[in-house]
């Protein structure tokens, strides 16, 4: 299995935890609360980690293939609800 990880630097990490988990929820297995969440993609998991003011994500995949699709689904959807972030993109490990 391969492993990603990011961290998120936001003063809203459960919100956006929760957006993102809720999301996923209508078409692919999700579970999440206020702190933890974890979203089965077809190709991979991603797992988040809600801190004070840091969102930590972690991707998991058997493939390379498999990894930079869950990563890149992961990553469009953060920061397309995060716009106001003002971040670009994810600084993955």
């Amino acid at each position: 299995m391969l492993n990603t990880k990011c961290r998120f630097e936001t003063s809203k990490a459960s919100q956006y935890l929760q957006q993102l988990c809720k999301h996923f929820a209508h078409k692919v297995e999700a579970r999440f609360d206020d702190r933890e969440g974890s979203v089965d993609f077809a190709r991979g998991t991603a797992v988040l980690i809600a801190e004070d003011d840091v969102l930590v994500i972690t991707v998991t995949a058997e493939d390379q293939d498999g990894l930079e699709q869950t990563k890149g689904i992961i990553e469009s959807h953060l920061l397309r609800f995060a716009f106001r972030e003002n971040v670009e993109r994810l600084n993955w490990d």
